[in-house]
């Protein structure tokens, strides 16, 4: 039958999404991994998306699973929706640069891959081909990663960088992903009735992914794998105590157990012990994130501005810029944007409000009440089956998003695998399934074909416009790597014809800021050629700095990109350069408070003006803001020194200096202000006069 064709089609394309995630990148592209995996998913989920709408052509019906978790993940959807639309930047919330985690399409795209999976994956035999397939995946990325430890070069495969760079993202989330192998395989181990030798395999695999925790050594990894052991262990008791009743013998679940131990042992020894394999192989892993006390006091601030709706999805860095804590200017890390707070799914429900709290709450609440009841009955039953592993699998990846900022391969697992436990759910009992049929009567049939052959050209279109905006991101990596200043102008052109947004715009800003700094440089000796090439690229760079404005007004790094095109303009002797250039910083300021360096790029422009109260004004708010800041140490020196009074300007220059002994120009600064303030010498000529006359 050609339904079932299709069908199938259907869920090979969603097998391979599912599959292939984990390892899929395009090597020798300089694409960032995560873009690369966007690309999998988009295509395999619009193929599947076609097919299936293709197979009810041919048999006249369409059969949903009837479950509270698919309407509460629609109607989360919706809360998304709003947001996005209530959203003071549109574009930022709908998409992003590329498909940003946390956007509308993201969002909408994990609602469509578990709504996929619950309806094409409603048996055994096909959840545990996922669950195979994606575990193989992963054992792919293991031994890649091992090999990588000895020869990170020659497996770079043009775009890996160090060490602890990987298939699947950011170094702690590998870690995540082999806490789950461990959980899976260990569940396996534990309840399925398999082959001694396939246990075997197993127990490798579980070791593997052991050896690959320790060597992440990330202490979230070590809770969740504990916990979830220790809930494997008190399951498997359970169950032993309902076998027990009827006469039959059972094992002691002493893989659980020591599981149990180890998890406990690396995360109570800290680097002691956890360390030491990190530092036999090499590994250095810095990353910096918002902690969770800093997350929730923004999430207070947002929701206070913007209860509802929130600020929009995908501008967690406003809310960072805006109600970022001022001790983290007495940091290294004081003027870094960070798009996520202390776990995902914090920083989606933050920036959607109320509404979207709520619908992540009933979403979550209904899958775990779903998940535990089906839990106790299979105490009650003592059986355990393949519903019970996609809980697990689910509920431990919603855990690591809760408390860790994971990417698009967690992400859409946990989605996956809700939509499985959903798909096999229903399948196992009667009336847990909606069948609509449409063949036999003409309306319904008109209209449902015409629904179905609308949802097709809707997945061909986004599809093709999404791989136009991804085929931009190879262009904007171009300009990065150009040699020659005519290679990344055309590389940053192009980019924009395909995809246009705030952040190819302010490189576009900063590629002609920069082919202005080198025709400047030149000094009175340009041609006239050069002459009329400096003032295009001065209005391209004006011109690209406005519309990111215009496309997200409320970022502050666009209003920066803007100042700092006039700012450059003030040498040209454009007229009214330097006011606008502190009024663009002035809003920029205003949208980022707590940030020293706008402060200071305006007093820098009040100084050259010789505005010089102005200028001390905001010198000394940056320095409130950060009492180590070197250049605002240096700026008030200046204005110091341009007051005539020198023994302060001397006293805030060695204060900078304090902060960077080693720093050259410093030092010859501090030696010029030392030579003004030393004490003239005798007038040795007026005595050699004397001397003479007598």
């Amino acid at each position: 039958m050609l339904s079932n064709v299709l069908d199938r089609i259907s869920f090979w394309a969603l097998f391979v999404v599912v599959v292939l995630l984990p390892v899929f990148f395009l090597p020798f592209t300089r694409i960032p991994i995560e873009t690369s995996k966007s690309l999998l998913l988009v295509v395999g989920l619009s193929v599947s998306i076609i097919f299936w709408a293709a197979a009810r052509f041919s048999d006249g019906k369409i059969i949903i699973p009837k479950s509270n978790i698919i309407l509460a993940g629609l109607g989360l959807v919706f809360a998304v929706l709003i947001s996005t639309i209530f959203s003071g930047a549109f574009n930022v919330s709908l998409f992003g640069t590329m498909f940003d985690v946390g956007t509308f399409w993201f969002i909408f795209a994990a609602f469509l891959l578990m709504f996929m999976t619950a309806i094409t994956v409603r048996s055994g035999e096909k959840a545990m081909m996922i669950i195979l397939g994606v575990t193989l995946s992963f054992v792919v990325v293991y031994i890649f990663q091992m090999f990588r430890f000895f020869m990170p070069n020659t497996l770079s495969l043009g775009l890996l960088g160090g060490k602890t760079d990987n298939l699947v993202g950011v170094w702690n989330t590998l870690g995540i992903m082999s806490g789950l192998t461990g959980v899976l395989s260990l569940f396996v181990i534990e309840f399925f009735k398999v082959p001694k030798s396939f246990k075997f395999i197993l127990g490798i695999l579980l070791a593997l992914s052991l050896v690959m925790s320790i060597a992440v050594n990330f202490s979230l990894v070590w809770e969740l794998l504990g916990l979830f052991a220790l809930i494997i262990f008190v399951y498997k008791i359970s169950l032993s105590a309902g076998v027990k009743e009827e006469g039959k013998s059972t094992s002691f679940p002493i893989f659980s157990f020591a599981i149990v131990l180890v998890s406990l042992l690396f995360f109570m020894s800290g680097q002691f012990i956890g360390g030491l394999l990190p530092e036999r192989l090499g590994l250095s892993n810095i990353e910096i994130r918002p902690s969770v006390s800093s997350t929730m006091s923004i999430g207070k601030s947002s929701l206070m501005k913007d209860p509802a709706f929130g600020i929009g999805p995908n501008r967690f860095n406003e809310l960072w810029a805006m109600y970022k804590p001022a001790s983290i200017n007495a940091t290294r890390f004081w003027d870094t944007s960070f798009s996520n707070g202390s776990g995902l799914l914090p920083t989606l429900a933050i920036t959607t409000g109320i509404v979207g709290i709520i619908s992540w709450l009933l979403f979550l609440v209904l899958f775990v009440i779903a998940g535990a009841k089906m839990l106790f009955a299979n105490i009650k039953k003592g059986i355990s089956s393949e519903i019970t592993l996609f809980f697990l699998a689910a509920f431990y990846l919603f855990i690591a998003s809760l408390f860790y900022s994971t990417g698009i391969v967690v992400f859409m697992l946990a989605f996956t695998c809700v939509g499985i436990f959903v798909g096999l759910s229903s399948s196992t009992k009667e009336g847990k399934t909606m069948t609509l049929s449409f063949l036999d009567d003409p309306r319904k049939s008109f209209f449902s074909i015409l629904l179905l052959i609308v949802l097709m050209v809707i997945s061909a279109g986004v599809t093709f416009k999404f791989i136009e905006r991804f085929a931009s991101v190879a262009y904007l990596s171009k300009v990065f790597s150009a040699d020659t200043m005519p290679k990344a102008e055309a590389a940053i052109n192009r980019a924009l014809l395909l995809n246009q947004n705030d952040l190819y715009f302010r490189t576009a800003t900063q590629v002609y800021v920069t082919k202005m700094n080198t025709l400047l440089n030149k000094g009175s000796q340009l041609t006239d050629q050069e002459k009329a090439d400096l003032q295009n690229s001065f209005d391209v760079a004006l011109n690209t700095a406005n519309r990111a404005v215009v496309y997200n007004s409320k970022n502050y790094l666009n209003y920066q990109s803007l100042g700092a095109v006039y700012q450059k303009a003030i040498p040209l002797g454009a007229e009214g350069a330097s006011t606008k250039a502190i009024e663009a910083y002035m809003t920029a300021s205003t949208l980022s408070p707590n940030n020293p360096g706008l402060k200071l790029a305006i007093a820098q422009l009040y100084l050259s003006e010789n505005k010089i109260a102005d200028a001390k004004n905001l010198a000394q708010e940056a320095l409130t803001l950060k009492p180590d800041y070197i250049d605002g140490l240096v700026v008030m020196s200046q204005i110091s020194r341009s007051e005539g009074n020198n023994k302060e300007a001397l006293s805030y220059a060695e204060q900078a200096l304090l902060f960077a002994p080693s720093d050259t120009n410093l030092i010859q600064y501090v030696n010029a202000l030392k030579g003004i303030n030393a004490p003239k010498p005798e007038p040795v000529v007026e005595e050699d006069t004397k001397t003479k006359e007598n």
